[in-house]
């Protein structure tokens, strides 16, 4: 499982999330490259909720490539690959099911938003995708999350959108029961890395 905190995070945030979801998984923490404030980032932004689509694209490609290097230095295949993130990890992951679905099996993603549509829809029919959303957040609305979780999956009737008005909640029930994960996790590294 790839492990991408949110904004003031790091490679080690979301590893008992990563051991709750897939307990005895590998799990790979990623620490964001950019800085704002001091608080590590995927990718830049212009201000609260105003994304830098431009760094978030380079850097997701920029991610793509250390995936690449990762599982070759740990020997893992890339089509059983989850990728876990959440806000500002959840939106460079939500990108990279867009540009790499290839990439992965599954995504969860918490508090994402999907900045833009890209030029190419690929098939994302292979993937299990889970959206979870605060209802309560400011920045992401009930409606903007089933749009985005319909877009990643490309029908609605494979959509599981988990909504909550208490966002810690949201967060510790995870991807719930009616998630379907890969039944294998593979093989991968079990201590966090730094994204170089």
């Amino acid at each position: 499982m790839l492990m991408l905190h949110g904004t003031g995070g790091d490679e080690r945030d979301l590893l008992p999330l990563g051991r709750e979801l897939r307990p005895g998984a590998a799990l790979l923490g990623v620490r964001g490259k950019v800085l704002e404030n001091g608080m590590p980032r995927f990718f830049r932004r212009f201000a609260e909720g105003v994304l830098d689509v431009e760094d978030l694209e380079s850097r997701t490609e920029e991610l793509a490539h250390f995936i690449d290097g990762a599982s070759e230095r740990y020997d893992f295949s890339k089509k059983k690959l989850i990728v876990v993130g959440y806000s500002n990890g959840a939106n460079i992951a939500a990108r990279l099911v867009l540009l790499h679905p290839h990439y992965l099996a599954a995504a969860i993603l918490f508090r994402a938003i999907v900045p833009f549509v890209p030029d190419l829809i690929r098939d994302f029919s292979h993937l299990s995708v889970f959206i979870g959303a605060a209802s309560s957040h400011s920045r992401i609305n009930t409606l903007s999350s089933a749009n985005e979780a319909i877009f990643l999956v490309g029908d609605p009737r494979d959509v599981r959108l988990e909504l909550d008005r208490d966002p810690q909640r949201t967060w510790s029930r995870g991807v719930g029961d009616g998630a379907s994960l890969p039944s294998s996790p593979g093989r991968g590294v079990s201590s966090p890395s730094s994204f170089a």
